[in-house]
C-alpha cells in the first residue's frame, strides 16, 4: 500500500524537490512524516538505479529544513507536556517516523557529514535533558535521532563520536527508567553495537566495568540486544571482545536468573546462557579450542568452560539447566516437582567423580534454589529447602564459600518462614515437623564435612543470623534444636558464646512459653556441644547461663541440669582465664569451687562507696548469679562422691560468708545496708531455685541440707525483721522495695518444712509483734499528723506486713494470734476487721531534705505505692472472711455491736470493693474477686443489682486482659470461682432474676472469648463439672441442681472446639512435639511446675469435652435429678444437630458444621446407656429422621451405630426401622444406604428377639427390593445386607424361604463371579472391606475410644477431632468414675489404619515419573538462539477482501509465528476473521490442511489474508513493519506493561503473540513499542494464548468502533 501511495505522488511530478517541498508544508504529522518517509525510500531505490543527481541536495534541504527543526520541537518539551504536543503514542509514533525519514535522508545527502552534524546537536540534547529533571521527551527524541543516524556514522573517522554516543546511550540504558533509557537499551545500543569497532567496545567496557550492585535489568537488556555481536556464531565472528570469557558477564547473567524481579529480565538471562551454550558448541565444534571463564578464587571452580571432549555431558548440563529454571516461570508445584530429579543430575555433572572437585561454579546451582526459595508460591519454597537439605544425605558436595553464604543467608531466610514446619499429611499430631528433621540431619552432615579450620567461622556466621532478627516462635525453635544436633567440637570461644546469649534474647520475644522454654534448652545443649572451653572462662560461662530463664529452662533436678553438672564435671579443669576481671572483679582460677567460694565471698563484700542508708535496693540478677553457681557447683560434687556428709561440707564451705552475715543481721545494727539486702536476696533465691524440678526430688539431700544450714540463722534473721519492719527504720520510697524483700524472706522461713505447727519456731513467734505493731502504726498515723514520706512509707509497710501476716498463717494452716472465735474479739481484732476499705493512701506532702540523700517529697510512682496499699487492705480483708464464715443476715437496719463491722455490713464492703476496682491495676485485683466470692452469696437474694454491677465490672477487668499475661489465668480463675460459685448459682437459678440472665450471658462471652483465647472455657468447665459432682453421699446434693439449670454449659463444652487457622494449629503441633518429648526436654518438667501454681487445667481444647464426657460419665443411673439431667441434655443436643443440619451454611468435610454434628453424635452414644425405652419412645423419630439427611461419612457411621444399639436393646423399635424403607424412593435417594448399613448387622439387632424368623423374612424382602435399585452404591449395600440376613437365615435351616433362594444365590454369586477387574467387583471388595462391614462390633466396641478416636481416625476426619484416650487419663480433675474400665477398646479395630480399606489410585508412586521417558514427564520450552536472516523485500498482498464485504477496513495485522499448535492458530484465525483483522501471520501455510486447524477456523481461513513468516524472519518483518507506521505491540508481562484496560490501539498496530510456552523471545522483545498484559485477579499464571490474542484483538476492534461512531 505504501509503495502505491509513493508511486502515485511521482506520478503528480517528477522532479522530487517539488514532491519534497509539498509534504513539508503544513502541520506536522505521524501520516504526513511518514508519508515523507515512503517517498523518500522510493527515491533512494530510483538513486540506486543511476537516477536522480539531485537527490542528496534535496534530502540535505528536507533534513535541514523540515525534519531536524521538528525533532528539535519535540525534544525542547517534556513527554508530558500540555497544549500543542501531541498524545503519547502519537508523539512516539511520529519521532519514530522522523528519525527513519531521517536516516534515509542521511543516505541520500551522503552519509557520514550530515549524520555526524545530527550525532553530535542530539548527544548535547541527550546530556543536556539528562541533567534536567522533567526533560525525558527530549532524551526521548534525542535517542530517536541518534538511532536513525548512528548507522551511518564512520566507524574510523567518526570513531571518537561513536565511543561518546555509546558512552552516553549505555549510561542512560543503565540509570534510567523512562521511554528514553528502554529507547537506548533496545535501539540505540543495538544500532550502534551492530557496526562493531568503537562503539562495541565501548559499549562493553561499560557493561563490564566494576561498579555497585545496581539494576540487573537493563543491563541484560543491553546484553541480550547485544547477542549477536558478543556471542556470535562461527561464520559471523570478528574481531571484537568474547563474553563467555568474563566472569563480570556471567555474574550478570546468575544475578538475572536468580534475583531478578520481573520475568523479562529473567528471561533475557535465560537466553543469553542458551546462545551462549549453543556457540560454545558450534565454535569447538569448528574450530576445536576450549573456552575457560574463571571465578576470581584462587584454584576455584570455572564459571564456564567448554571443551569437545566434554561437549555431550556440557549439553545435557545447560539444557537440564535451562529447562529447570524455565520450569520454574510457571510457579507451579504439580509442573515443576517432574524435574526436580534433574536437579540431582547437576550436581553429577558439575563435580569431578576423579577429583571429588567442582567442575563448574556451584552457583549456579544456588541460582535455581534462589529461584525457588523467593517463590510467591510457598509450596514451592517448601520443596526448594527441603530439595537443598536432603542433598547431604545422598552426596558429598565438595566445598565452597559461596555454599557457605547462601546457607546463611537466602536459605536462612526461607527458614524463618513458620509454614514449612507443618506436618505432612498423614502424620500424626505431635510427631514433629519432618523439615525440622531434615534440617537436624542436613547441618550435622554439612558441618562434619567443613575442614576444622572453617567450622568455627561457619557456625558463627549462624548463630549470628539466628540473632539478627525477630524470628516466631517455631522456626527459631527448630533452628535451635538443629545446631544441638551439630556433633560435639570444639568450634565455639567467647565471640560464639557472646553469639548464643544473642540468640537466648531473641527467643524471648515469642509469647509461647513452652517454644521458648524449649529452644532455651536445644541453645545450652548448642553451647555444651560447641563451646570450646579453654577459650572461655567460667564468669563466661555463668553469664552465659544467666541469660537462660531458669523458670523456664534450666531448672534444678531436671536431665538438662544434669548434662550441665556432667559437663561441667568433665570440663572443670580446662576452662580458660579471662582477659579482665568478670563483673564481680574476681580473679577467677580453673577449679569450679574455687570460683564459686570466690563469688560469694566477692558478692558478700560490700564496696566501700555503698555507705548510704538510703540507696536503692541491688540488682536481683547477681543474687540468681550466686544461687545458680552454688547449687550447680553442690551438685556436680556430688556426682564425684555421692556422700551426704561431703555434700554438706562443700555447701556450707560455699555458704559460710552468707551464713555468717546472716547470723549478725539481728546483733549487728551497723551491717551496711546494700550488704544485708544482697544476703537475703541470695537467701531468698537459694530457697527458691534449690527446689527440685525432676522425679528424683524425693532423693535429693541438697534442700534439707541447706534448710538446715539456714535454720542456724533463723533467730538472727527474724529479729532483723522484725526491727526494720517495725521500728520506723524505712521511711523512702526505696524502702519499699526492701520491706517486700524481707516479707519474701518472712514467707521463706515460715514454709521451710519441719516448722509447722512448732509455736517456738523463731520466724513464728515474731508474727504477734509484728501483727501489733503494725496496726500501732496504721492507728498513729490516723491520728491526724500531716503525711509526711516517712509516715506514709511506714502505713504502706504495716499494710503490707499484715497481709505477709494473713497469707502465711492462711498458707500454714495456723492462726492462733488471728483466730477470732468470741464475738468479744479484742480492739486489735476489731481495727483488723474495720480496715478503712475506702481510704487510699495519700500522696505525703513536701518537706524540707535533712540531706541530699533523702528523697524528694513528690516521689514518682506514688500510684504504684497506693496501688499496693489498696491490695494489701483487700489482702487481708479476703483471709477475715475466709476465716470467720458465720456472717451475720445482710441487715443494714439493725446492726449488731460492732465487733467486725466489715463483716457486719457487707453490702456497704461490696461497695468498697467495687470502688477499689476502679483504681486497682489488673494485676492488683486478686484479692478483691477473692472477697467478692465470699460476699456476693450473702447479698444476691437481697442485693442484686449490686451484685450483678460487680459481675459487669469483673468481667469487664478479665475481658481486657491478654491471655499471655501472667496475670491473666490466676484472676480468671478467681472470677470464676466467684461469679459460678455453687450459691450463687443456686440464689440466681431459684429467684430467677436478672442476675440468672447476667451469669448466662457471661458464660456465653466466655465461650466466645475461647475462641480466641484457648483455655477460658476450660476454666469455666472444669470449676462447673468439679462442684456439680457428687462426690460423696454426705455432701449436699443440691449444688447438682444447679446441671440442670445451666445445662447449656454442658451441651456447649460437649460440642466445642473451633477450627483453627494454619498457623494456630501449626503452634498446637508443636506443643504437642515438645509435651512428646516428656523429661527429655527440661521445659516440659520446669514449666509444668511452674503451670501448677498458675492453672493446673489443660488449656487445650479438646480437653473441654473430655470434661464433659467425664462428668456425664460419673452420673449416677439410679439418681432421679441425673436422669432427668441426660434425658434434657440429649433432647437439647438433638434440637443443636437439627439446627445445624437445616443451616444454610454448606457441611462439608471438616467444617465447623460438620464436626459439631460429629460431637453430638459422639455425646450421644456416651449417654446411651442411660436412656430407657420411655425416654427412646420421644426420641426415636428424631433419630430416624437423621438417618434421612445426606450426612458426611462420620456421621452416617453414629448415626448407624445409636440405631443398632437401640434395636438391640429395645427390638419393641423394630416396626418404627421397618416403616423407614417403606417412604418414596425420592426421599430415600441419598440416605437408604444408612439404613442398609444398619441391617447388615442383623445378627446384633435380632440378638435379644425370642423369634427371629419374622424380622428375617422382612430383611431379606427389603435387601432384596433395593438390590435392584438404579443406583449402584444401593444396590451394593443392600447386597450387603442381603449377604448378613440369608447367612443367618441358613444357620437358623428357614425352610419357608427356599423359594427366595434361587434369587439371593444368583444376585450374590452374579456380584462374587463379576468376569475381569472392573469397578463393579473391585468396588464389592471393599465394601466387604470397609471397617464398619469387616470389623466393627457394635457391642465389644462400645467405649470411648472407639468413640472419639478410632472412629474419627478410621472415618477420615482431620487429627484434630481425634481425642486419644490417654487424654481422658491425664484430665485429673475429675475423678474416672466407675466406668473406666470402658474407656478401652477390647477388639482389634484399633489396629485398623485407613489405608487399610480406602481406595487406592493404582500406579500413583512418587517416583514413577522418574520411570519414564527423559523428556515425557515435563513442559519443555525452547529458546530459539539464532535466527536466520529473513528473505529481503517481503510482501503482503492483502485482498481487497473488506471492500467486497462492505466491512470497515482495518489495518490490525496480528503475527502467530511462534505459535505451533494447530488448535490455536484455528482459533485465532476464526477470532481474526469475525474482527475484522487485516492478516494473520502464521509461521507456515501448511498449518491450513491440519484437520485440528480446520475444525477450529470453520472456513475462516477462506476470508482472512494469511501470511507465512518463519520465526527466524519475525526480527526483520517487524522492523519492516515499524518502517511502515506500524506500532509492534507484543502480548507479554513484563515491569514495563501496559494493562489492556488502560492502552489505546493505535489503528496501525501489529500485534504479535508468544509461544504457547515460552511466551516472546527475549531478543524479539527488544523491538516491541509496547508490551501490553491482560489483568488478572487469579493465581494462575497466564491464559491461553488464543484466549489471550481474542481478547486484545477484541479490545482493538471495540475502541475502533468506537473512534467512527465518534466521528459519524
Amino acid at each position: 500500500m505504501e509503495w502505491v501511495l509513493a508511486e502515485a505522488l511521482l506520478e503528480l511530478s517528477r522532479d522530487p524537490r517539488v514532491l519534497l517541498r509539498t509534504l513539508c508544508q503544513g502541520e506536522a504529522s505521524a501520516e504526513r512524516v511518514e508519508t515523507l518517509h515512503f517517498l523518500l525510500q522510493r527515491l533512494e531505490d530510483e538513486a540506486a538505479r543511476g537516477g536522480g543527481d539531485a537527490l542528496p541536495e534535496a534530502a540535505r534541504e528536507v533534513a535541514a529544513g523540515y525534519l531536524v527543526p521538528l525533532l528539535r520541537r519535540l525534544r525542547a518539551r517534556p513527554a508530558g507536556a500540555p497544549d500543542a504536543d501531541p498524545p503519547a503514542p502519537s508523539r512516539r509514533r511520529l519521532l519514530r517516523a522522523a528519525g527513519a525519514a531521517l536516516r534515509t535522508c542521511a543516505r541520500l545527502a551522503g552519509g557520514s557529514p550530515l549524520a555526524a552534524m545530527l550525532a553530535e546537536e542530539a548527544l548535547r540534547d541527550l546530556r543536556a535533558a539528562g541533567a534536567v529533571p522533567g526533560l525525558e521527551g527530549g532524551a526521548e527524541a534525542a535517542v530517536e535521532v541518534l538511532a536513525a543516524v548512528g548507522p551511518c556514522l564512520r566507524p574510523r573517522e567518526d570513531g571518537p563520536l561513536l565511543q561518546r554516543v555509546a558512552e552516553a546511550a549505555l549510561a542512560l540504558a543503565l540509570a534510567g527508567d523512562g521511554e528514553a533509557a528502554a529507547l537506548a537499551a533496545g535501539r540505540l545500543l543495538p544500532a550502534l553495537g551492530r557496526g562493531g569497532g568503537a562503539a562495541l567496545r565501548a559499549v562493553w567496557g561499560g557493561l563490564v566495568a566494576p561498579s555497585g550492585p545496581g539494576r540487573v535489568g537493563p543491563r541484560l537488556q543491553v546484553l541480550s540486544a547485544l547477542a549477536e555481536r558478543l556471542l556470535p556464531a562461527p561464520g559471523e565472528r570478528e574481531a571484537g571482545p568474547d563474553a563467555r570469557r568474563c566472569a563480570r558477564f556471567w555474574r550478570t547473567v546468575q544475578a538475572g536468573l536468580a534475583d531478578a524481579e520481573d520475568a523479562l529480565t529473567r528471561k533475557q538471562a535465560r537466553y543469553l546462557l542458551q546462545r551462549a551454550a549453543e556457540v560454545s558448541a558450534e565454535v569447538s565444534a569448528e574450530q576445536g579450542v576450549p573456552c575457560t571463564c574463571g571465578s576470581g578464587e584462587a584454584n576455584g571452580p570455572s564459571l564456564f568452560w567448554w571443551s569437545e571432549e566434554k561437549k555431550e555431558e556440557l549439553l545435557k548440563f545447560w539444557e537440564n539447566y535451562i529447562l529447570i529454571m524455565e520450569t520454574l516461570e510457571g510457579n507451579q508445584i504439580h509442573v515443576i516437582k517432574p524435574v526436580l530429579p534433574k536437579l540431582n543430575s547437576l550436581f553429577e555433572y558439575a563435580v569431578s567423580e576423579e577429583t571429588g572437585r567442582w567442575l563448574l561454579h556451584p552457583s549456579w546451582h544456588l541460582c535455581v534454589y534462589k529461584r525457588m526459595l523467593e517463590s510467591e508460591n510457598k509450596i514451592l519454597a517448601k520443596e526448594g529447602v527441603t530439595h537443598f537439605l536432603q542433598l547431604y544425605e545422598t552426596k558429598v558436595l565438595p566445598f565452597s564459600p559461596e555454599l557457605s553464604e547462601f546457607i546463611v543467608g537466602p536459605l536462612m531466610d526461607a527458614l524463618s518462614e513458620s509454614s514449612l514446619y507443618g506436618r505432612s499429611p498423614g502424620q500424626q499430631i505431635g510427631s514433629g515437623s519432618p523439615l525440622g528433621l531434615k534440617l537436624q540431619r542436613f547441618l550435622a552432615a554439612y558441618v562434619s564435612l567443613l575442614p576444622e579450620e572453617l567450622k568455627s567461622i561457619f557456625l558463627l556466621k549462624w548463630i549470628r543470623k539466628m540473632s539478627s532478627r525477630q524470628w516466631c516462635a517455631v522456626p527459631i525453635l527448630f533452628l535451635s534444636k538443629a545446631l544441638a544436633s551439630v556433633p560435639r567440637c570444639k568450634a565455639l570461644g567467647l565471640e560464639g558464646l557472646l553469639a548464643l546469649r544473642g540468640v537466648l534474647q531473641c527467643t524471648m520475644a515469642t509469647h509461647q512459653i513452652l517454644l521458648r522454654g524449649a529452644a532455651q534448652c536445644h541453645l545450652l545443649h548448642a553451647a555444651m556441644n560447641l563451646v570450646d572451653v579453654e577459650e572461655v572462662s567460667l564468669s563466661d560461662i555463668s553469664a552465659f547461663l544467666m541469660s537462660l530463664r531458669q523458670e523456664e529452662s534450666l531448672g534444678r533436678g531436671t536431665a538438662l541440669w544434669t548434662e550441665l553438672c556432667d559437663w561441667l564435671r568433665v570440663n572443670e579443669s580446662c576452662f580458660g582465664r579471662p582477659s579482665t576481671c568478670g563483673s564481680l572483679g574476681l580473679q577467677e582460677t580453673c577449679s569450679l569451687n574455687a570460683y564459686v567460694k570466690s563469688l560469694v565471698q566477692e558478692y558478700i563484700r560490700s564496696p566501700a562507696w555503698e555507705t548510704g542508708e538510703n540507696g536503692r535496693m541491688p540488682d536481683w540478677a547477681e543474687a540468681r548469679l550466686v544461687a545458680l553457681m552454688v547449687l550447680l557447683a553442690v551438685d556436680v560434687e556430688g556426682r564425684k562422691v555421692q556422700h551426704r556428709q561431703r555434700t554438706q561440707n562443700v555447701l556450707r564451705l560455699f555458704l559460710e560468708p552468707l551464713l555468717d552475715a546472716l547470723a549478725k543481721l539481728g546483733s549487728n545494727a551497723y551491717l551496711p545496708l546494700r550488704k544485708t539486702d544482697r544476703c537475703l536476696q541470695a537467701l531468698v533465691t537459694l530457697l527458691r531455685t534449690c527446689s527440685p524440678k525432676g522425679a528424683s526430688a524425693r532423693d535429693d539431700a541438697v534442700p534439707p541440707l541447706l534448710q538446715d544450714l539456714v535454720a542456724s540463722t533463723t533467730e538472727s534473721i527474724s529479729s532483723f525483721l522484725l526491727r526494720r519492719l517495725t521500728m520506723n527504720e524505712l521511711s523512702s520510697v526505696a524502702d519499699l522495695d526492701r520491706c517486700h524483700l524481707y516479707l519474701q524472706v518472712f514467707a521463706e522461713l515460715a514454709g521451710l518444712p519441719g516448722k509447722r505447727g512448732e509455736r517456738g519456731s523463731p520466724i513464728l513467734r515474731i508474727i504477734a509483734p509484728l501483727r501489733n505493731a503494725s496496726i500501732r502504726h496504721l492507728q498513729d498515723t490516723d491520728s491526724g499528723l500531716v503525711p509526711t514520706l516517712g509516715r506514709q512509707v511506714q502505713r504502706a509497710v504495716s499494710m503490707a506486713a499484715l497481709a505477709a501476716v494473713c497469707e502465711v498463717c492462711a498458707a500454714l494452716d495456723q492462726t492462733p494470734e488471728l483466730q477470732l472465735d468470741t464475738p468479744d474479739a479484742g480492739p486489735p481484732e476489731q481495727l483488723l476487721a474495720a480496715l478503712p476499705l475506702g481510704q487510699r493512701l495519700q500522696k505525703p506532702q513536701p518537706e524540707e531534705q535533712s540531706s541530699l540523700l533523702e528523697e524528694p517529697a513528690s516521689s514518682p510512682g506514688w500510684g504504684r505505692i497506693a496501688a499496693q496499699y489498696v491490695h494489701d487492705q483487700w489482702a487481708c480483708l479476703a483471709f477475715l472472711l475466709k476465716t470467720h464464715r458465720a456472717l451475720p443476715p445482710a441487715s443494714e437496719g439493725a446492726l449488731l455491736d460492732p465487733v467486725l463491722p466489715a463483716l457486719q455490713t457487707p453490702a456497704q464492703t461490696l461497695q468498697a470493693a467495687l470502688a477499689a476496682l476502679t483504681v486497682l491495676p489488673s494485676d492488683r485485683v486478686l484479692p478483691v474477686f477473692r472477697c467478692m466470692k465470699l460476699l456476693v452469696p450473702q447479698l444476691l437474694a437481697s442485693s442484686e443489682p449490686v451484685c450483678i454491677e460487680a459481675f459487669d465490672m469483673a468481667w469487664k477487668i478479665i475481658s481486657t486482659l491478654s491471655n499471655t499475661q501472667l496475670v491473666f489465668w490466676s484472676n480468671l480463675k478467681a472470677f470464676v470461682q466467684f461469679v459460678f460459685d455453687t450459691k450463687v448459682l443456686t440464689i440466681a437459678a431459684k429467684i430467677k432474676g436478672q442476675a440468672y440472665f447476667k451469669i448466662k450471658e457471661i458464660m456465653h462471652q466466655m465461650i466466645e472469648m475461647s475462641a480466641v483465647k484457648t483455655g477460658v472455657f476450660n476454666i469455666l468447665v472444669t470449676h462447673c463439672c468439679q462442684s456439680w459432682v457428687v462426690p460423696a453421699p454426705e455432701v449436699s446434693q443440691g449444688s447438682f441442681s444447679n446441671a440442670a439449670d445451666y445445662s447449656e454449659l454442658l451441651l456447649e463444652a460437649c460440642v466445642f472446639g473451633t477450627v483453627f487457622r494454619r498457623d494456630q494449629r501449626l503452634i498446637q503441633d508443636v506443643q504437642a512435639f515438645i509435651e512428646n518429648l516428656g523429661h527429655e526436654c527440661a521445659a516440659n518438667v520446669v514449666i509444668e511446675k511452674l503451670s501448677s501454681h498458675t492453672f493446673s487445667t489443660k488449656r487445650e481444647d479438646r480437653y473441654v469435652r473430655v470434661c464433659a464426657v467425664k462428668f456425664l460419665c460419673l452420673l449416677d443411673d439410679s439418681n432421679a435429678s441425673h436422669k432427668a439431667f441426660v434425658e434434657d441434655l440429649a433432647i437439647k443436643l438433638l434440637e443443636k444437630e437439627a439446627l445445624v443440619s437445616s443451616s444454610r451454611t454448606r457441611c462439608y468435610v471438616n467444617s465447623q458444621q460438620h464436626r459439631v454434628q460429629n460431637r453430638v453424635w459422639q455425646t450421644l452414644l456416651v449417654l446411651f446407656p442411660r436412656f430407657d425405652q420411655n425416654f427412646l419412645n420421644r426420641i426415636i423419630d428424631k433419630i430416624f429422621q437423621a438417618g434421612f439427611i445426606n450426612n458426611q461419612a462420620s456421621i452416617k457411621y453414629y448415626i448407624e451405630w445409636i440405631i443398632i444399639l437401640i434395636l438391640h436393646k429395645f427390638p419393641q423399635f423394630l416396626p418404627k426401622f421397618w416403616d423407614c424403607f417403606s417412604c418414596g424412593e425420592e426421599h430415600l435417594k441419598t440416605s437408604i444406604c444408612t439404613f442398609l448399613s444398619v441391617l447388615s448387622h442383623l445378627d446384633i439387632i435380632t440378638q435379644n428377639l425370642p423369634e427371629k424368623r419374622l424380622a428375617l423374612r422382612q430383611a431379606l424382602v427389603i435387601a432384596l427390593q433395593w438390590g435392584f435399585s438404579h443406583n449402584f452404591s444401593v444396590r451394593l449395600y443392600a447386597l450387603v445386607a442381603l449377604n448378613k440376613a440369608w447367612g443367618m437365615c441358613k444357620t437358623l435351616r428357614m425352610g419357608e424361604l427356599d423359594a427366595l433362594a434361587s434369587v439371593i444365590e444368583s444376585s450374590l454369586s452374579q456380584v462374587e463371579s463379576t468376569p475381569g477387574a472392573g469397578n463393579a467387583k473391585r468396588n464389592w471388595q471393599r465394601i466387604q472391606d470397609h471397617f464398619f462391614f469387616a470389623a466393627f462390633h457394635p457391642l465389644q466396641d462400645y467405649c470411648l475410644e472407639t468413640i472419639f478416636h478410632i472412629l474419627p481416625r478410621l472415618a477420615g476426619l482431620v487429627e484434630d477431632e481425634w481425642i486419644a484416650i490417654d487424654k481422658f487419663a491425664k484430665f485429673t480433675d475429675l475423678p474416672s468414675g466407675a466406668g473406666a474400665h470402658r474407656y478401652l477398646s477390647a477388639t482389634q479395630l484399633r489396629e485398623l489404619r485407613p489405608g487399610d480399606w480406602a481406595q487406592q489410585d493404582a500406579g500413583s508412586h512418587s517416583g514413577e515419573a522418574d520411570n519414564r521417558s527423559e523428556w515425557t514427564d515435563v513442559q519443555k520450552k525452547v529458546i530459539p538462539g539464532r535466527h536466520a536472516a529473513p528473505d529481503a523485500d517481503l510482501e503482503l498482498a492483502f485482498q481487497d477482501r473488506a471492500a467486497k464485504l462492505g466491512k470497515a477496513i482495518s489495518r490490525l495485522v496480528v503475527v502467530a509465528s511462534l505459535i505451533d499448535k494447530p488448535t490455536n492458530l484455528g482459533g485465532l484465525c476464526r477470532t481474526c476473521e469475525v474482527f475484522g483483522a487485516a492478516a494473520l501471520v502464521v509461521g507456515s501455510l501448511q498449518c491450513v490442511s491440519d484437520k485440528q486447524f480446520q475444525q477450529l477456523s470453520v472456513s475462516a481461513e477462506q476470508w482472512l489474508p494469511l501470511v507465512e513468516v518463519k520465526p527466524p524472519q519475525l526480527a526483520n518483518y517487524l522492523r519492516q513493519k515499524q518502517a511502515e507506521g506500524y506500532t509492534v505491540i507484543g502480548v507479554e508481562q513484563t515491569a514495563r506493561s501496559t494493562a489492556l484496560t488502560q492502552y489505546c490501539f493505535p489503528e496501525r498496530s501489529l500485534l504479535l503473540l508468544g509461544n504457547e510456552r515460552e511466551g516472546i523471545p527475549a531478543n524479539l522483545i527488544q523491538q516491541l513499542d509496547v508490551c501490553v498484559e491482560i489483568p488478572q485477579q487469579g493465581i494462575t499464571r497466564s491464559l491461553n494464548v488464543h484466549v489471550s490474542g481474542a481478547l486484545l484483538i477484541w479490545e482493538y476492534a471495540r475502541q475502533q468502533l468506537g473512534r467512527r461512531g465518534a466521528q459519524a
